[in-house]
Order: C-alpha cells, then sequence, then structure tokens
C-alpha cells in the first residue's frame, strides 16, 4: 500500500446498520450521527512514521502523538497503526524481532513500546486504535543473511519464498500460516486493540518474468483443489477465516477488517465483476477472494483502496463504490472507502488530482449509497501535513462535527 494498477500499468461493529451521516442528534461527546473517519499511519520505509531512524524514544513518541493529534484535528475518529509492517513488531513481541524502523537495526529493543503508547494515547483522545499487520511480507530485500540471526524466517528457510526483490512467507505451509497468526493475536492479547486490520497484501503482487516458487508446498497440500490458483485462495481464505476466530476467542468486540486492492475482478473476466479494465485482480493475482470474505460475513468491515479518481476510464471511482456497495449490500460486513490523499496535489498524478476538492467529491459521491459507512485516508503524513488543501477540503465539506466510529 499503496498501489494502483489499471490496465497493466503500476502508478504513480457488527452488522449492517443506517447509512452514514453527520445529522442527528449529538451525544454527550459532541459526536453526531456515525461514520468511519479513519486514517493509515505507515511505519514500513518511515512512511509516516518514525520520520527517519536515530530518533530518541521521546522524540519517536512525540512525533506519534502529534500525528494522533492530526487526525483528531481533522475530525477523524479511527487510526489504522501499522504494528508489523515486515514479519517483525512494534511491541514486545516473544514470536518476532523489534522492527528495524524503530531504531534502525532489526531486533534492537527501542527503549519503549510503540504500541501500547499508540492504544494508551488514542483512547486518551477519542480515538479508536486498530492494529495493522501484513501478514506475509518477511523483508523489502532478498537476502536472509540480513535478517537478525534469531528471525523465525532464517530458523525456518523452508518457509521462505524469494520473490520480486523481496522474502515472503509461503502461504501454502499450514504451519506458515499458524505461526503468522500466533505472532499478530499476540498483540491482540496483550493490548485493548479496537481492530485487528490487515492491508492488500497476500501472494505478492505479480512480477513479470517470475514464478512464485510453491511447487513443493502444492505437491503436499494441494490434493483435492482443481488447480493451483484454488489452493492458493484457500489458503488465503483459511487465514481470514481462522484470524477472525482467534479475535473473537481472545478479545470479543474487537473488529477485524481488510483493505484490499479496489478491483475484485474485472467484468470482461466475470460478469459478477466490476465494469473495469483494471491490471491486477485481487481473485486471480492476489488469490484473495475478497468479494467473497464480504458476502460470507467473515469480516467485519472492508475498505477497498479505491485509489482512482471519478472518471478514469480504467477504474472508474463512481463504478467501484457503487460495484462495492452491491457487493455489500445485505451482508453484516460493513464497507468503507480507501481514499488516496497521497495523490492530492501531486504533479505526477493527472489532472483531477490537481484539484483539491477532488477527495471532496468522492465523499459526496458516497453518500448515496446507503452501505458506505464511512472512508479512510492515506495516509497519516498528508492528512497532518495536507500540502494540497484537500483534507481541508473535505473536513470543511464533511466533516464539521465530531462523530463516532461504527461499532
Amino acid at each position: 500500500m499503496p498501489r494502483v494498477v489499471v490496465s497493466g500499468r503500476l502508478r504513480p461493529g457488527r452488522g449492517v446498520g443506517p447509512p452514514a451521516t453527520d445529522a442527528g442528534r449529538a451525544g454527550a461527546d459532541g459526536a453526531t450521527g456515525t461514520e468511519m473517519r479513519g486514517m493509515w499511519l505507515a511505519t514500513v520505509s518511515h512512511r509516516d512514521w518514525p520520520s527517519r531512524t536515530g530518533l530518541s524514544a521521546g522524540e519517536q513518541r512525540a512525533e506519534l502523538t502529534a500525528l494522533l493529534d492530526a487526525a483528531v484535528s481533522r475530525r477523524l475518529n479511527t487510526v489504522m497503526f501499522q504494528v508489523r509492517p515486515t514479519a517483525d513488531a512494534l511491541w514486545p513481541s516473544p514470536y518476532e524481532p523489534w522492527s528495524q524502523f524503530l531504531t534502525g537495526t532489526q531486533g534492537r529493543d527501542p527503549g519503549w513500546d510503540p504500541l501500547g503508547t499508540a492504544v494508551e494515547e488514542a483512547h486518551a483522545r477519542g480515538l479508536e486504535l486498530h492494529a495493522w499487520f501484513n501478514p506475509y511480507r518477511i523483508a523489502l530485500h532478498a537476502d536472509p543473511g540480513r535478517l537478525v540471526a534469531s528471525h523465525p524466517a532464517r530458523r525456518h528457510p523452508d518457509w521462505v519464498v524469494p520473490y520480486g526483490g523481496k522474502l515472503h512467507y509461503n502461504p501454502g505451509l499450514p504451519e506458515v500460516r499458524a505461526f503468522v497468526r500466533e505472532a499478530m493475536l499476540d498483540a491482540v492479547r496483550k493490548y485493548p486493540v479496537d481492530g485487528v486490520h490487515f492491508d492488500d497484501y497476500f501472494y505478492p503482487y505479480p512480477v513479470a518474468g517470475q514464478v512464485f516458487d510453491d511447487d513443493a508446498a502444492f505437491d503436499r497440500h494441494g490434493g483435492g483443489f482443481a488447480d493451483r490458483a484454488a489452493w492458493r485462495r484457500d489458503n488465503i481464505d483459511r487465514l481470514v477465516r481462522e484470524t477472525a476466530a482467534g479475535i473473537t476467542a481472545l478479545r470479543p468486540g474487537t473488529r477485524f477488517g481488510i483493505s484490499p486492492f479496489g478491483v475484485w475482478r474485472n467484468a470482461a473476466t466475470d460478469p459478477r465483476g466490476s465494469d473495469t479494465q483494471a491490471g491486477v485482480q485481487t481473485y486471480d493475482d492476489l488469490f484473495a477472494d475478497t468479494r467473497t470474505w464480504v458476502r460470507e460475513g467473515w469480516i467485519d468491515y472492508v475498505v477497498p483502496q479505491v485509489y482512482w479518481n471519478i472518471g478514469l476510464p480504467a477504474a472508474d471511482y463512481a463504478e467501484l463504490v457503487s460495484w462495492w456497495a452491491g457487493v455489500a449490500k445485505g451482508s453484516r460486513t460493513e464497507l468503507y472507502v480507501g481514499e488516496a490523499l497521497y495523490k492530492a496535489g501531486d504533479p505526477a498524478q493527472g489532472a483531477a488530482w490537481q484539484d483539491p476538492a477532488e477527495l471532496s467529491r468522492h465523499l459526496t459521491l458516497a453518500r448515496e449509497h446507503a452501505e458506505v459507512r464511512g472512508h479512510v485516508f492515506f495516509a497519516a503524513r498528508e492528512v497532518a501535513a495536507d500540502p494540497a488543501g484537500a483534507m481541508t477540503r473535505v473536513v470543511a465539506d464533511h466533516y464539521q462535527q465530531p462523530a463516532r466510529p461504527p461499532r
């Protein structure tokens, strides 16, 4: 995240409730109505936080709380905090090493507990804190020798698949699935997080000319499936269902949500798909059957990354919001829309993104669909700095009063 692919090209509570609205009687906290107003706070490669290596614990805390304050100032109510960016941890985990993005050295204790602090400070500000995990990514490089010696990927090299210049855990191994599930649930067990959040990375995004080598795992575990793709989808389905069950067992009421790439399948591939021409389809390329997860109610909420402008021929924001609303209709899974705040004002983007009102128009359009219960913005750095003024426009047009997050 973010990854926006169209036409094959990479470009720079539980249950269904009433439609999201700012209208209604204010509660004791001054909030009017209920809707998701979230932001992703990414830690991988210092995307949002911490800003660089070498910061003291106090400086890191100050940066983190400043981003939480920015969420409050924008009248947001939820933060998706990335706590396991690359098979590591932003809390003292018995399963995995401290993240290198804290100190510059994987496994080095930063001298404080970022996740524990984030939960405490978010709650003190009236924000929900959802712990955001990347299940299978091990490293942004392909050299196992660069991992700390105690890393599980070094102790179990048979779990690892190099692909696309990165290291990945093999989702086809039941022991891998069990390990990553327990590593993630350790945070749920220890902290009163309001939600557990996965991003769009399951099997890795396709890389031309490369093959994800899971032959041995397929030979061992793929019997009974029509083909490798069906087996791979079942591996991801199992992770989703088993994680959901683990969350419920450990901390009932904690919500489980996923933010997939915005296109399940193009209609040209499957008549149930969206009227798009996306170069990536989650069902076929990432082996993530996101439509089924919603229709079957395996997750509490879905946040498709609809990172395109209104009217884009290959992937029209309006078409995709309508499609996802149809998928969510009648299910227990709540629909929020992932918004590409990071594109606003970026000179590398098209003309639509040079208009600071583009995102505000997204929210206006989405309100035509009762199933849309709110929005989540990528990402925290832009929420705080708002270089193009797009977030300020959203707040002025749509967030004049606080709102409580859906439960």
